[in-house]
């Protein structure tokens, strides 16, 4: 008898390449794995349970960068703003460190219904809103929350050789086999979950994230 499959029918695996990672999108950090910037089209079709992986650039031999459970059901822009467990993820200039300037939660909600970009990753360099940004991070709807993360950063992981076919070249994919993606849970789930590495893009010499990085359970 063959090995009975850890995932549920229906569940799905997204997978896409990752070509900035400067710890905003994803934005591992302060207990959660979140994405709310970035792949509109994954954050809106995304459901509970179903899993996200991010893989690095052909030239950085397309590696595992991170993957994610979807542990919570999607959650709107205005309540992910107003969450108390996502405050940390609010951007901040006023404290040195690139932990408090690299947060997504980055769209405030607004009296009549609109958002107010802050400044961030996403904004223009004076601060002021980048309006294409600003639609296309919106037009996803949600932000994907997760409890149950594998972050490797400059630490990225090689892909077993039956688990290359989840490397995709642009966009992303999110049709394939269930015996795949089954593969693909049993592999990461071998791996201890937490942050193994910083981002590629971290600024040199910053230690505000130090203390996060190792925190493998």
């Amino acid at each position: 008898m063959g090995r009975r499959p850890t995932t549920a029918v229906g569940m799905r695996l997204y997978s896409y390449t990752v070509t900035h990672d400067a710890g905003f999108a994803p934005n591992p950090l302060w207990g959660y794995c979140t994405l709310a910037c970035c792949k509109p089209v994954i954050r809106r079709t995304a459901r509970q349970g179903d899993w996200i992986a991010g893989l690095t650039r052909a030239s950085e031999g397309k590696k595992i960068l991170y993957a994610m459970r979807v542990t919570e059901l999607p959650i709107a822009y205005a309540d992910y703003f107003v969450d108390p467990r996502f405050q940390s993820k609010i951007p901040t200039y006023q404290i040195r460190g690139a932990i408090h300037r690299c947060g997504d939660n980055i769209y405030r909600p607004l009296a009549n219904g609109t958002y107010k970009q802050l400044k961030s990753r996403h904004s223009n360099p004076d601060g002021s809103e980048n309006e294409r940004l600003k639609r296309r991070d919106l037009s996803g709807r949600f932000v994907l929350i997760s409890s149950e993360f594998w972050y490797f950063g400059r630490e990225a992981l090689d892909l077993p050789i039956e688990l290359r076919s989840l490397a995709v070249d642009r966009g992303h994919r999110c049709k394939f086999d269930l015996a795949l993606v089954d593969a693909f849970v049993r592999w990461i789930r071998k791996q201890r979950s937490g942050i193994y590495g910083l981002p590629h893009m971290w600024p040199a010499g910053d230690s505000s994230a130090d203390a996060l990085v190792g925190r493998c359970g």
